[in-house]
């Protein structure tokens, strides 16, 4: 059985967590989630990451960062 690696993330707690993509485009590496977007209901379903270097902004869904092929918690 091939189990894909992933992380365990509460929603509730990821603004302002810092994430690191394992595969940088355009130098961007480090990312900080900077917004939670909530249905309504009031659930997370997306957040906002911020690059730290150029501060450009990508929304995606949060359950993406489970992924470890994709993103480490962190600054590594």
């Amino acid at each position: 059985m091939n189990k894909q690696a992933s992380h365990q993330i509460n929603p509730e707690k990821l603004l302002l967590s810092k994430w690191t993509a394992v595969k940088p485009v355009n130098k961007e590496k480090h990312f900080l989630v900077t917004q939670l977007i909530r249905d309504e209901q009031e659930i997370v379903v997306a957040c906002v990451l911020e690059a730290v270097i150029n501060h450009r902004e990508n929304e995606l869904d949060w359950h993406v960062l489970k992924d470890a092929s994709i993103w480490l918690p962190g600054w590594l």
